[in-house]
């Protein structure tokens, strides 16, 4: 009987860690990411698409977001907010270097505060 049992958990543990490595294809996410204007928008959704698995990318500038699909199989949210980052923008895990958000245009200088 115990060994039964043994059986049947070490069977359920296996299916349970199979259930969670499964990646979506087309999982959707939203990310923080500052910015100010249309130029902004433009240069972090460009940035967005530099990752391979990205689908989908729309920044929205009055809730300071990234809404996306991604292939999970190819990228993951933190290949996004990295590329987010170099173009200058600072995103809720990762923060542009001082010499990226120095490149950005006058009127795309967010508080970095």
């Amino acid at each position: 009987m115990k060994k039964l049992v043994l059986m049947m958990l070490v069977l359920f543990m296996g299916i349970s860690l199979q259930a969670q490595e499964k990646k979506n294809k087309n999982a959707k996410a939203e990310i923080e990411v500052k910015g100010n204007c249309d130029q902004c928008k433009k240069r972090i959704e460009k940035a967005a698409y530099t990752v391979k698995g990205v689908k989908s990318a729309v920044w929205h500038q009055d809730h300071q977001d990234l809404h996306l699909i991604i292939d999970e199989t190819k990228c993951s949210l933190d290949d996004v907010r990295a590329a987010v980052a170099k173009s200058g923008h600072d995103t809720d895990k990762v923060k542009a270097t001082e010499e990226d958000y120095n490149k950005l245009h006058s009127c795309c200088k967010y508080d970095k505060g």
